[in-house]
């Protein structure tokens, strides 16, 4: 799966960690994005006893399945992973050993624990718990989409755009493609950029979506794209130096 691009994600997420072995649950895992995913799948070892080489790794949003982590060259940066969510690992777990770090608690014993993360938040009605704090998270979210859902709505395919992501330089190109991408949730822009700094050729995961050449694509969340009157830069050799 290529990737696509966000505005600012952190360098590392915290996830819940579920099984097909039973109904316990490892929470609050932090790993750093730049993982592979075959790299997560080992680490996964110790805490699930599975086999890295048999198991298969599903992402959640709730009960919501928001996409199988399926290509162990990847990282986990290629996949629309937040804080929160639960990979559930499927395995047959016949590599299970006595020594073994298996799940430590269930859902019901870490709510009862004094010194958890969990229990400092609500404690002190911080993150979820604070529920004016969630509310006004959630009308941000739905402002968002509202924004994003009109600048797609009023952009047509041809437009020349300015595109700013976190890590990367200001780039320009011209919007390919708009509308939803297979099992990426919300809708993106896609973008032929006028020099190699993108990701893709305007294809994911097998389904093409424009025509560029490589490096010259990329996914965009419609929040990082500026739509404007934005000609080719032109480069001349007496530039360099």
């Amino acid at each position: 799966m290529e990737s696509t691009e966000a505005n600012s994600v952190s360098d590392t997420v915290i996830i819940n960690v579920s099984n097909s072995h039973n109904d316990t649950v490892s929470f609050e895992r932090k790993y750093s994005r730049s993982l592979k995913i075959y790299e997560l799948k080992h680490k996964l070892e110790t805490i699930t006893g599975g086999s890295a080489g048999t198991m298969k790794l599903e992402l959640y949003s709730g009960t919501r399945l928001v996409s199988k982590l399926d290509d162990d060259n990847q990282s986990l940066l290629n996949y629309p992973i937040e804080d929160g969510m639960r990979i559930h690992v499927i395995d047959n777990f016949q590599f299970l050993q006595e020594n073994v770090a298996k799940f430590e608690l269930s859902q019901e014993e870490y709510d009862k624990k004094a010194d958890s993360l969990r229990s400092f938040l609500r404690k002190n009605n911080l993150g979820k718990y604070n529920a004016e704090e969630m509310a006004k998270l959630e009308e941000e979210r739905k402002l968002q989409e509202e924004e994003d859902r009109k600048k797609l709505e009023e952009t047509a395919v041809g437009a020349r755009c300015r595109v700013t992501t976190k890590g990367q330089p200001t780039r320009l190109g011209t919007i390919m493609y708009k509308g939803p991408l297979e099992n990426k949730p919300g809708p993106f822009f896609g973008v032929k950029f006028d020099e190699p700094l993108g990701v893709n050729d305007g294809s994911m995961n097998g389904k093409r979506y424009f025509e560029c050449g490589p490096k010259y694509g990329s996914f965009v969340a419609p929040k990082a794209v500026e739509v404007g009157d934005f000609p080719p830069e032109e480069f001349s050799l007496d530039d360099e130096l």
